[in-house]
């Protein structure tokens, strides 16, 4: 079938982790085979196919003035409870219990480190946009730019891009495209998702998470980069020093995924005194 072709097979794990998991590591991330890829395959046909410059463009003028609800961080987490992300296919329960695993994964690692420990709680937090309509291949999944050449390691890379114009398009299909060499991703139009929304979510609020901190919400989807490490022809000084950040964010968001589902009403205090310190009280979003 046709989405066998794949990617290729390093693209079925990701290296790095120290502890035993549930799972081998090399059986996440496996985007050959298994009982969700059907749903996962055609997540991405759809984004690949759709995500052009002039989408991403209409996204951001929809988006980035926050003016669709206002609620606290911590209703907009357990909000998540309502979806299931059809683009991983690690996982087949709710995005709260992930936000929680990861959390405290890093808060294993890192127990000095009060504000990546609520990245990790919160850095799926821009999926909510799935539950305001937004169709899901313009929420989930693995980022890209736009408005330059596709690079090899983009997930199903071989045969979902038929169909996109940017493709064809001279202006945008040469390795800079629309760019210069070295202008930094601050200054590089992303596919549309919950990374980024969530990045502008916490400007607009200004909520004082550390630069680290919103690199990693911003970029944890650009696995094509922090993993694969193409688009280093984009990079600045700025984003080779926060990719280890990156990375080292990685490994809690993948790796604690399992079916072992933590005590979310226990470990609701600790993480709502850290929302509280850096993104309090009522959110635009």
């Amino acid at each position: 079938s046709l989405h066998m072709q794949g990617p290729d097979p390093s693209l079925a794990y990701r290296p790095n982790l120290a502890e035993k998991d549930t799972k081998e590591k090399e059986d996440y991330r496996n985007f050959e085979s298994g009982t969700l890829i059907d749903r996962v395959f055609n997540t991405y046909k759809l984004m690949h196919t759709n995500q052009t410059v002039d989408f991403v463009k209409l996204k951001h003028s929809e988006w980035t003035g926050c003016t669709h609800t206002q609620m606290g961080m911590m209703d907009a987490i357990l909000s998540m409870d309502q979806l299931v992300d059809e683009s991983d296919p690690d996982v087949d329960f709710p995005n709260s219990f992930h936000a929680f695993q990861t959390a405290e994964g890093i808060r294993q690692a890192h127990p000095d480190k009060d504000w990546f420990q609520l990245v990790g709680l919160i850095h799926d937090v821009g999926k909510i946009m799935a539950l305001w309509d937004e169709p899901q291949w313009a929420v989930v999944g693995d980022t890209f730019p736009v408005g330059c050449k596709f690079q090899n390691s983009v997930v199903f890379r071989d045969n979902t891009f038929l169909d996109n114009p940017d493709d064809k398009n001279p202006k945008y299909n040469t390795k800079c495209g629309i760019y210069e060499p070295k202008c930094g991703f601050d200054n590089v139009l992303m596919s549309w998702g919950h990374d980024e929304y969530l990045y502008r979510v916490m400007k607009f609020n200004n909520c004082s998470i550390p630069e680290e901190g919103l690199y990693m919400i911003r970029f944890h989807s650009f696995y094509p980069w922090h993993s694969h490490g193409d688009y280093m022809n984009l990079c600045n000084d700025k984003d080779l020093h926060m990719l280890p950040w990156v990375q080292e964010f990685n490994k809690f968001d993948l790796y604690t995924k399992s079916t072992e589902l933590p005590d979310v009403e226990r470990l609701k205090p600790y993480y709502q005194s850290l929302i509280d310190k850096y993104c309090p009280g009522i959110l635009k979003w």
